[in-house]
């Protein structure tokens, strides 16, 4: 079965989605992070067929989030260590944790914690304004296009419908 392309949508939560695919990527890159670089530590932790690993691996590689490095020569060897954009990804994973250990983990608690090695306390993801630094939620923020947002777009009754455009007290977008 073929799957949807959702590489061009203009939409970043549909961009990424495309890049993960499945739920695979999002625990390799889980492990990453928890130090695992090598190919076998990375089969032997989650428990993937070799062939749905190498390809997960490769399409991080190829996507940019994992560097792929030779440690061995005889027989040739790799390991995969996170690039900047791979680290970067980590606010996804404590996002994705903290919605888990929030309405999924059981009566006993979340089943791994995260140390704030700066200040010595466990703590959890949050999301935060970039600017204020309060909590973002969803009653609390309105989406409305970006400058990457096709402009052609913006004609459309179901997209203004979307992003308020036509509610006083919202920008306005030339569609020209």
């Amino acid at each position: 079965m073929r799957r949807t392309s959702f590489a061009n949508w203009p939409c970043s939560v549909a961009r990424t989605m495309d890049l993960l695919g499945d739920w695979w990527t999002p625990l390799v890159l889980r492990e990453a992070f928890y130090g695992i670089r090598r190919f076998d530590e990375f089969q032997q932790e989650l428990g993937i067929a070799r062939n749905t690993l190498s390809e997960r691996l490769r399409r991080l590689v190829e996507a940019g989030l994992i560097e792929k490095r030779v440690y061995e020569t005889q027989p040739l060897r790799h390991e995969y260590l996170l690039t900047e954009s791979g680290r970067d990804f980590y606010g996804v994973i404590l996002a994705m944790t903290s919605w888990g250990d929030r309405w999924l983990a059981d009566e006993a608690g979340p089943p791994v914690v995260t140390r704030h090695e700066t200040c010595g306390h466990d703590a959890h993801g949050e999301v935060v304004c970039s600017h204020c630094k309060e909590p973002l939620a969803w009653e609390n923020v309105t989406p409305r296009p970006g400058p990457g947002y096709p402009r052609k777009l913006l004609g459309r009754p179901d997209i203004r419908r979307r992003f308020k455009l036509d509610e006083p007290g919202q920008p306005s977008t030339d569609t020209d």
